[in-house]
């Protein structure tokens, strides 16, 4: 596991970056059918980025409060629109068609960017894997950015492979124990169940740690 002094920090800029090419890849997609299965996905295109908006969204407001909760979510409602479907507090008005689905993924990258360069380093906040603090929240926004801009991408047929900077530094702060394979991106593919590698067992079950690295270690 990567240490504070041997990595570069991820930043609010990196979640925007991040959001930014994701948004201009699924352009290129607007004319193709979204309800199309999103990769191994069992939601669609559509629901997908929906799914990746809402989970924004939901990182931005974990660290919002002057007091961020520590136990459980800021008490949004999440519902699914059918069984199976997504759970999000974020629903994209489907008469906006997938330019306005769009817009909604760029406004909820804009608020954890927000949320992220404006929050102090000390802010902890719960997430489902444990407490985090700001860079936390924003590499966990990049990895929802990275990965299912990848299964829309699979589902509308166009092309996506993100910096290898990028996904370095998400890789040194949410994962352990991940090769130094040259190719980063595929190594985040690995570590989330999405690719193999030479030599190294699929990764059926998988998780992050979100936790403050200094924290992290004390323990």
């Amino acid at each position: 596991m990567a240490d504070a002094t041997s990595r570069t920090p991820v930043t609010g800029a990196d979640v925007e970056h991040s959001v930014r090419l994701a948004v201009t890849a699924l352009r290129a997609g607007l004319g193709a059918d979204w309800s199309m299965r999103a990769g191994s996905l069992e939601w669609d295109c559509w629901e997908t980025v929906e799914h990746l908006s809402d989970d924004l969204f939901a990182y931005a407001v974990q660290l919002g409060p002057q007091q961020p909760p520590l136990d459980g979510e800021v008490p949004y409602l999440w519902e699914a629109k059918r069984p199976g479907g997504p759970r999000n507090a974020v629903h994209a008005d489907r008469a906006a068609g997938p330019a306005g689905l769009l817009q909604t993924l760029e406004a909820s990258g804009a608020l954890l960017t927000a949320m992220v360069r404006t929050s102090s380093p000390e802010v902890r906040a719960h997430h489902g894997f444990g407490v985090s603090d700001p860079e936390g929240f924003a590499a966990m926004g990049i990895v929802e950015t990275l990965l299912h801009t990848h299964d829309v991408a699979q589902g509308l047929g166009v092309g996506w492979t993100p910096p290898g900077g990028l996904c370095d530094r998400v890789l040194a702060r949410l994962f352990r124990d991940v090769p130094a394979e040259p190719d980063r991106w595929r190594v985040l593919l690995w570590a989330t169940g999405r690719a193999d590698l030479p030599e190294l067992p699929h990764q059926d079950t998988w998780r992050w740690y979100g936790e403050p690295l200094t924290e992290a270690a004390r323990s």
